[in-house]
């Protein structure tokens, strides 16, 4: 049996203002509902129950993904470990979709092309304007960041592409010292990270979906390899949750 070294714990955030509301959210940064915060909250009872101990916490740079982290940790008593903001564990950016509800955005561009800028591994939505004033290059929090590296539009295999750079440059090293890391981050970011970790096919990865405030645990091995994956809590209320979130998807 393969000696575990760590545990890695993802969760994506609780239901944000604009999921209430199903709009494209993107890199738009908006907060949790009343919901979203009990989701995080109750993601913490659950790690907190199974004992589970970080030594390190990731995030993006999202509003709503940091604060399901605080109430995470809060709960756990851990609220005093370091944690480490990451652009490129961002969401998807849906360019100029962003903002749009998706119901009357699939009225306009009809189903079948809505799926493809979706669920398609390699197709981007339109680009949004450099001009626009909610382009991440025009926004102070990024002023940071090279510019070349900002998206305007990202297929899923581009926000791959910058979630594995964030996994090989920032989060492999720390699981490699034997630390347990916790990474609270979005829907379509912890699915490129799924599919970097469990191996996933580019065709599989495009229908994986993950529910919000719902703790997908692995332990790893000395290779950074899973032993065991499993989301955690109630397996009836996660099969009825993951339908849902896979309903919404299509929406």
């Amino acid at each position: 049996m393969e000696k575990i070294i760590g545990d890695l714990v993802l969760i994506r955030h609780g239901q944000s203002e604009w999921n209430s509301k199903n709009l494209f959210t993107g890199w738009h940064d908006i907060d949790l509902t009343e919901k979203g915060i009990e989701e995080a909250r109750n993601a913490g009872k659950l790690l907190k129950d199974r004992k589970l101990k970080f030594n390190l916490a990731f995030t993006s740079v999202l509003s709503r993904a940091i604060h399901t982290l605080f109430y995470i940790l809060k709960e756990m008593e851990l609220d005093h470990i370091p944690i480490k903001n990451e652009w490129m564990l961002n969401e998807r950016h849906y360019g100029s979709l962003q903002g749009l509800n998706k119901l009357e955005t699939t009225e306009k561009y009809g189903e079948n092309q809505v799926n493809i800028w979706r669920r398609s591994f390699d197709i981007a939505p339109p680009k949004m304007s450099k001009d626009d004033p909610r382009h991440p290059l025009n926004n102070v929090k990024y002023n940071q960041i090279d510019r070349s590296l900002l998206p305007g539009s990202e297929s899923l295999k581009e926000t791959l592409s910058r979630v594995k750079e964030c996994w090989n440059t920032s989060i492999l090293p720390e699981l490699n010292l034997g630390k347990n890391i916790i990474i609270t981050a979005h829907g379509n970011s912890l699915r490129a990270l799924a599919k970097i970790i469990e191996n996933i096919s580019d065709k599989e990865i495009s229908e994986f979906n993950i529910p919000t405030g719902v703790p997908r645990y692995y332990k790893l091995d000395k290779n950074i390899s899973p032993i065991s994956v499993e989301y955690l809590g109630n397996k009836k209320l996660i099969s009825e949750a993951t339908k849902e979130v896979a309903q919404q998807s299509k929406k």
